[in-house]
C-alpha cells in the first residue's frame, strides 16, 4: 500500500461487522482462565496482555500503522516523545557506557542526554551535524552503543545527513537513532537511508491537532544485535529478570530491541501512552499524508515571503535554494521537509519580542507542528535552561524566532506577518 493507504488502513483492519474505528480497550487489566495462561504471558511464551502498562491493544494497533509507515519490523508507543528518546537509548546504553549526538537537536532531548543521562552514567559527545569524517570518526569510543540525531533539527532545522552518519555508525558496530518528528514518514523514511531506530514526539505533526501528547519507537530490523554480542548484553545475554530469556535469540533481529523495551523498561518505568490518547493519535494519523503537503506548501510560500522582507534579517528554511541545506533536503525529502520555519527581524532580541506581541492569526505556544499556526521565540522558553554556548552550539541564537506554519489559507497568514512586522518598523 502506498503511505495515503496505510495512513487509513494499517494497523486495524475490522471484520464483519465490526467497528470502523480502533476501539478504546480502556483497561488496566485483561482476564484469563487460569494461572497457566497468565503465566506464559510473564514468561514472553504467549502474546497477549496481562496489564496496560507494558502493553494495550488499541495502542499496538496504532505502533502497527506508525510502524508500517515507517517500514519497520516492530514498533511501542510512548507517553511522550521524550519518553520515546529517553527509552530508544537507555534501551541499549546503561551506566558506563557512551554516545555519540548531534549538537543540533531539541533543546529538551540535549539537557536529557547532557545533564539528566549523565547523572545516571551514560557519557555522551556532542558532534557537529556537519563535522568532519576526521572528527565523527574521533567520538567513537569502545564503549560507544548508539549514534543520534534528528532529520530535522527543532529549531535550527539543521538536516542531518543519515546516510553518512549510519556509515560511521555501523562502521564501529552501533545503531543510528533519528528522531524522525518533523520530516514525518510522509516526507522522509530514515530506514531507507541506513537509520536502525527510529523515533517520534506524535504529538506533533502525527497528532497534528493539539490534543494529545505522546511518543513512539520503531525498530528497523535491520540492525544485527548477536554480531556484536559483548557491545549488547542487554539484548544477547540471558535477562535474569525474565527466567534467562536472551532476547535476540528468542524475538530474532526484527523483535528483540522492542520486545527489551517493552518487557524490561516499560515494565519498571511505566512510560506508556493512553489508550484515550492512542485513539486520538489515529485519528490525526489518518489525516497525516493530507496535511503533510499543506504545511510544508505553506511554509515555502512563507519563507519566500519573509526572505524578501525589508524587516526580516535572515530566514533559514530547507526549502529555500539559499539555504545551506536546500541539496541534502532535496536527497532525503524530495517532496518536502516541514512546515517549521526559523528567522530573525531587525532589532534582535527586543524586536523579536516585541513582533510576537502583534501577531493574530498565529499564536504563541511552545507547541510546533500542528494545524494552528505557532510561534515561539526558544531562547527564552524551550531552550532557556541552555547557556549562550549551548544555544549557538544547537544553532539557536538570540534573535531566533520559530514559525510553525498552519494549514489555514497561506494569504491570512502572510498577512498577519505583514501587519506584525509593520508594527515595529
Amino acid at each position: 500500500m502506498k503511505q495515503e493507504t496505510k495512513c487509513i488502513q494499517s494497523g486495524y483492519q475490522p471484520k464483519n461487522g465490526e467497528s470502523r474505528m480502533i476501539p478504546i480497550i480502556q483497561s488496566t487489566t485483561f482476564k484469563y482462565d487460569t494461572s497457566e495462561d497468565m503465566g506464559k504471558l510473564f514468561d514472553l511464551q504467549a502474546e497477549g496482555y496481562f496489564y496496560t502498562r507494558l502493553q494495550n491493544p488499541t495502542n499496538d494497533m496504532v505502533a502497527a500503522k506508525i510502524c508500517d509507515l515507517e517500514g519497520g519490523s516492530a514498533a511501542m508507543l510512548t507517553s511522550s516523545g521524550q519518553a520515546a528518546t529517553f527509552l530508544a537509548v537507555f534501551n541499549i546504553a546503561t551506566a558506563g557506557d557512551h554516545v555519540i549526538a548531534s549538537s543540533a537537536i531539541y533543546g529538551g532531548s540535549f539537557n536529557l542526554f547532557n545533564v539528566t543521562m549523565r547523572k545516571m552514567g551514560i557519557d555522551f559527545t556532542f558532534v557537529e551535524p556537519d563535522c568532519s569524517d576526521e572528527e565523527l570518526e574521533a567520538a567513537f569510543k569502545p564503549n560507544t552503543k548508539c549514534v543520534f540525531g534528528e532529520t530535522i533539527a527543532n529549531p535550527s532545522l539543521v538536516v542531518f545527513d543519515i546516510e553518512r552518519f549510519a556509515k560511521a555508525a555501523h562502521a564501529h558496530g552501533v545503531p543510528l537513532i533519528i528522531d524522525n518528528t518533523f520530516a514525518t514518514p510522509i516526507n522522509c523514511r530514515p530506514f531507507e537511508w541506513g537509520a536502525d531506530i527510529v523515533t517520534h514526539s506524535t504529538t506533533k505533526y502525527m497528532d497534528g491537532h493539539d490534543v494529545a501528547v505522546g511518543g513512539c519507537i520503531v525498530d528497523s530490523g535491520h540492525f544485527d544485535w548477536m554480531a556484536h554480542v559483548d557491545k549488547f548484553p542487554g539484548l544477547t545475554t540471558p535477562d535474569e529478570s525474565y527466567h534467562g530469556i536472551t532476547y535476540a535469540e528468542q524475538f530474532g533481529q526484527g523483535g528483540a530491541y522492542i520486545t527489551k523495551a517493552t518487557a524490561q523498561l516499560m515494565r519498571d518505568l511505566g512510560p506508556i501512552q493512553s489508550p484515550q490518547n492512542a485513539f486520538y493519535l489515529n485519528m490525526g494519523l489518518e489525516s497525516l499524508a493530507v496535511r503533510m503537503p499543506r504545511h510544508c506548501q505553506n511554509a515555502q510560500t512563507v519563507a519566500e515571503f519573509l526572505e524578501n522582507h525589508p524587516m526580516v534579517t535572515w530566514v533559514n528554511y530547507p526549502g529555500l535554494k539559499s539555504n545551506k541545506y536546500y541539496e541534502r533536503a532535496k536527497k532525503y525529502m524530495p517532496n518536502g521537509s516541514c512546515g517549521v520555519i526559523s528567522f530573525g527581524v531587525k532589532g534582535g532580541r527586543k524586536a523579536a519580542e516585541e513582533f510576537m506581541k502583534h501577531l493574530k492569526v498565529a499564536m504563541i505556544a511552545t507547541h510546533v507542528a500542528d494545524a494552528h499556526t505557532c510561534v515561539l521565540h526558544p531562547a527564552s522558553s524551550t531552550h532557556r535552561q541552555l547557556s549562550d554556548e549551548e544555544l549557538i552550539a544547537c544553532g539557536v541564537t538570540p534573535d531566533l524566532i520559530r514559525l510553525s506554519c498552519g494549514i489555514e489559507n497561506v494569504d491570512d497568514i502572510i498577512d498577519d506577518l505583514n501587519q506584525a512586522l509593520a508594527s515595529i518598523q
